[in-house]
């Protein structure tokens, strides 16, 4: 933990632009894409539109399905 201490003092001290840059670099380094999940998806939204376009499935409204879980 002293290291990210350590980090943490060297960025206080940075511009406020120069954070910035950073913290979109660690996010980037965080998200990187995974092939074969993109793959997966991909595929599953294409089958989604045939079958729709095929009459195999209905869309529901956004306001049915959030509908369902609102406290009351």
């Amino acid at each position: 933990m002293l290291a990210v201490e350590q980090i943490f003092t060297e960025i206080s001290l940075m511009k406020p632009l120069d954070k910035l840059q950073l913290i979109e670099k660690i996010l980037n380094s965080l998200n990187q894409p995974n092939k074969t999940m993109e793959e997966i998806w991909a595929n599953e939204a294409e089958e989604r539109i045939e079958a729709y376009d095929k009459g195999l499935i209905s869309v529901v409204n956004e306001e049915d399905v959030f509908g369902k879980y609102k406290r009351k």
